[in-house]
């Protein structure tokens, strides 16, 4: 019942099968505690809940002394390994792998002596690693990476002739690889990866027999030994990414290597060019040579081969872009080198292609249409080359294209105006298992006819994200979308229809010649994180819809011509607000910029009622309450009396020195109602 999606918890019926020996409910969704009711199951021979939300205890299945296979890997178990764990003499698989396990490997674990394949991996497993764990005569795969574990280098390990597969990855191995490895003749798999491993790549592996050598992230230093293809012949993965090793690399690949799957030598100081037996392999499917400095000409691809994962970003090669690539390349990362040229037309070819990255070049000339024909691409990244011209309406017709990155160019024209068709960044779901969980899956069918865990990490997706270059892993590339048309020369208004684009969660459209309003629509962007209008000639108001933007984080529409109120409810008023983000527009007010509104200024103080110490000019006496006065009002022909009488009661003084004083007393009668018509 694996894979269907079963939510809740473990029925009760199942535990009442007194003659079942099989229970495999793997990738569901089911949660709880792994149950005490399993014990009732006296036939259970194996138990496989792996890929679910199990948390809590292990203890409910380590009575079970029948068992034979038990998986729990992917789950949520956050307590330690019980003790009663030694109560399972029969067990020969035990996959406890991606959870959050804590404490110490624990020692009754020794009764386990059946035991054939021990996966700990990727918990927080502490302490040192027992050296008991290679005493068990049948033991073929140990899986302990990815905890907290130390090993002790002072302890000696049997030799053992027997086929196995290791993984010490982030043990805390510290200096050379450790000497006991070598008496290990049948090991076939070695993963060492995430240590502080140095010196020299040792000789005397090219005595074993790898079929999988993963060295990534150490600090192994100097050139790989001439004989290593053809002494380890029968390597189907080699991962040194993450090393200092330099030097050329060793000339013969092809003859050597012919079951060379993965080959990844990213972020070390290799140079000179790369050997063209390296891209005949019939086998190869993964080659990542990224961030060395490789140069000289650019290998020609055949078609024919299967690789379908080719990265050789950051490097030294020149001229124009290849025109030959394997049909089956979906990933091709060409940027960070020092390109011309435009754009080859057989880029059309490649029917499979997903992600395009030529960013960081010395590319010309006009982004062409024929991208569009491209339709399974869901990143393209042409960042900071020096196209120019319009960008197409074709490209926008893209439905899987979710990262879109032509910045730093010089692109002029208006932005598309229709993009209904860019689905990618309408709907907000995940895509397929990414290129990288495909290769590997391949890997692990193909290479053995027993499951391995391969671990490979990638480059990132290096980005623009909230005003700083960010990476995107690319285990993560299927749920992030953006939109990046910055730092080019684009004109004319925001098209409304950008609002539509539901799933972006960047758009940047900085640094550009746009003018006009915002448009409302973008209100509609709902899971936007970074919306950035700034260094453009934008004007009017910050549209009140911008309030709707629950995942906004950063809204930057500084430099333009914006005037009015900034919005203030919804996550306007809530998210981190930088007042650089609004400046230099000389019209915008609010709370945001500490600037009040002219509608929020209180009105002008009343004018002091001066009068009633006044002592006006027209007294004739010191003890008058009221005076009679007569004012005739002329009005060209005619000549009205009007009779005024005045109520307050004044004390007369000296006669005022200038006339405005009488023009201002009598401003204050009139506004103060004390002259009566009559």
């Amino acid at each position: 019942m694996t894979g269907n999606n079963f939510s809740g918890s473990i029925p009760p019926q199942l535990f009442h099968l007194p003659l079942l020996q099989d229970l495999s409910l793997d990738g569901n969704s089911l949660s709880g505690k792994v149950l005490v009711e399993i014990g009732n199951l006296s036939s259970l021979r194996t138990l496989s809940l792996s890929g679910n939300r199990f948390s809590g205890m292990l203890l409910s299945v380590s009575s079970k002394g029948g068992l034979e296979f038990l998986d729990l890997s992917d789950n949520d178990l956050s307590t330690e390994i019980p003790t009663e764990i030694g109560n399972l003499p029969n067990i020969s698989t035990l996959a406890l792998s991606n959870n959050r396990l804590t404490g110490g490997i624990p020692s009754s674990m020794q009764k386990l002596i059946k035991l054939e394949k021990l996966y700990l991996q990727n918990n927080l497993l502490t302490g040192e690693i027992p050296s008991w764990l290679f005493d068990f005569k049948g033991l073929r795969d140990l899986y302990l990476g990815g905890n907290r574990l130390i090993w002790n280098s002072s302890v000696e390990i049997a030799p053992n002739p027997r086929p196995f597969r290791l993984s010490l990855k982030s043990c805390g191995l510290v200096g050379e690889v450790p000497k006991w490895i070598s008496t290990q003749a049948g090991l076939d798999f070695l993963d060492l990866s995430k240590n502080n491993l140095q010196g020299a790549f040792p000789q005397w592996f090219l005595e074993m027999r790898f079929n999988g050598l993963i060295l990534s992230d150490n600090e192994f230093t100097g050139s790989l030994p001439p004989g290593l293809f053809s002494r380890l012949n029968s390597l189907a993965a080699l991962a040194l990414s993450r090393n200092n090793f330099s030097g050329e690399l060793p000339r013969s690949i092809k003859d050597d290597a012919i079951f060379l799957r993965i080959l990844t030598l990213s972020e070390n100081n290799f140079s000179g060019p790369i050997p063209h037996s390296l891209f005949i392999g019939p086998y190869l499917k993964l080659l990542d040579l990224s961030r060395n400095r490789f140069s000289g000409p650019f290998p020609v691809f055949y078609p024919e081969v299967q690789l379908a994962y080719i990265d050789f970003s950051s490097n030294d090669f020149s001229g124009e872009v290849p025109t030959t690539f394997p049909k089956e390349t979906r990933f091709l990362a060409l940027g960070g080198n020092k390109f011309s040229g435009g754009l080859p037309l057989n880029l059309t070819n490649l029917s499979k292609l997903e992600r395009l990255e030529l960013q960081d070049n010395n590319l010309t000339g006009e982004l062409p249409n024929f991208l569009s024909q491209i339709s399974t691409l869901q990143v393209l990244n042409l960042r900071n080359n020096s196209f120019q011209g319009l960008i197409p309406e074709s490209i926008f017709n893209l439905s899987n294209l979710r990262i879109l990155d032509v910045s730093s160019n010089n692109l002029t024209g208006e932005i598309p105006k229709e993009s209904r068709n860019l689905v990618g960044m309408i709907e907000a779901s995940n895509l397929p298992s990414s290129i990288l969980q495909k290769i590997a899956l391949d890997f692990t069918v193909r290479w053995s006819s027993q499951e391995v865990e391969v671990s490979l990490e990638f480059r990132d997706l290096t980005v623009n994200w909230k005003n700083s270059k960010q990476g995107i892993s690319s285990d993560n590339l299927n749920i992030y979308t953006l939109l990046d048309l910055s730092n080019n020369q684009l004109s004319g208004q925001i098209p409304a229809s950008l609002g539509a684009l539901k799933a972006l969660k960047l758009l940047n459209i900085s640094h550009n010649k746009l003018s006009g309003k915002i448009p409302t629509s973008f209100g509609d962007l709902e899971n936007i994180e970074s919306l950035d209008m700034s260094h453009n000639k934008l004007s009017g108001s910050i549209p009140q819809t911008l309030t709707k933007l629950q995942q906004l984080t950063i809204l930057d529409v500084s430099n333009n011509q914006l005037t009015g109120r900034i919005p203030d409810g919804g996550q306007m008023g809530t998210m981190v607000l930088d007042p650089n983000y609004y400046a230099n527009n000389s019209g915008l007010c609010g709370m945001q910029i500490h600037v009040s509104c002219p509608e929020d200024e209180p009105p002008p103080p009343t004018k002091p009622q001066e009068h009633d110490q006044k002592e006006p000019w027209f007294f004739m006496g010191r003890c008058m309450d009221w005076v009679p006065s007569w004012l005739l009002v002329s009005n060209r022909n005619h000549i009205s009396n009007r009779v005024f009488y005045l109520t307050t009661t004044f004390k007369p003084s000296a006669s005022p020195t200038t006339s405005n004083q009488a023009m201002e007393l009598n401003q204050n009668i009139r506004s103060r109602g004390g002259l009566h018509k009559q």
